[in-house]
């Protein structure tokens, strides 16, 4: 007995299907790129957010440390009410500071290098009972308290931020 052959069965012609799954497989890949480069945009930002609160807070330990520099100028009040742009005196380099007067360059100096290392970096040192309050238009500095405030105001991505280091020189 020889095998028996069945009589070939006509193949219809399947036409563009490998090109649909070529097609929808583009098309996954593309949306999973995509969403990678999303993940990727948004690490980038919040990498951005952490990089200047890293700054400013550097910027307050900073002021923080010209402080406990200066003991005869926080113990004269000094720097109890540090909160607007003041004219840097003429000592430092050249001649000898006031302790008040040191406590003016130290100010100047450090506001100076808030706006360098900040966007729309600003800055105050006052004495605040409540130190954790206030923003870049109204630093809410009470005067009272034993606690010197240190307060970092800047604006990233059209948002303000800030942060208040309190110190006790």
């Amino acid at each position: 007995m020889s095998p028996r052959r069945d009589r070939p069965v006509p193949r219809r012609a399947a036409r563009g299907i490998a090109l649909m799954e070529a097609l929808i497989g583009v098309l996954l890949l593309s949306m999973a790129a995509l969403a990678y480069a999303a993940l990727q945009a948004r690490g980038l930002g919040a990498n951005a957010s952490a990089m200047w609160r890293s700054k400013a807070t550097l910027m307050a330990y900073e002021m923080a440390d010209r402080m406990r520099a200066n003991p005869a100028g926080v113990s004269a009040g000094s720097y109890g009410n540090l909160t607007s742009a003041v004219e840097t005196p003429n000592c430092g380099v050249n001649s000898a500071c006031s302790t008040a007067n040191m406590a003016l360059l130290d100010f100047a100096q450090w506001r100076t290098g808030l706006a360098a290392a900040l966007p729309n970096g600003t800055g105050v040192v006052c004495l605040d009972a409540t130190p954790y309050d206030g923003d870049g238009d109204g630093p809410a500095c009470d005067g009272t308290g034993s606690v010197y405030a240190v307060k970092v105001f800047w604006k990233e991505r059209g948002q303000a931020s800030r942060l208040a280091v309190p110190v006790r020189p």
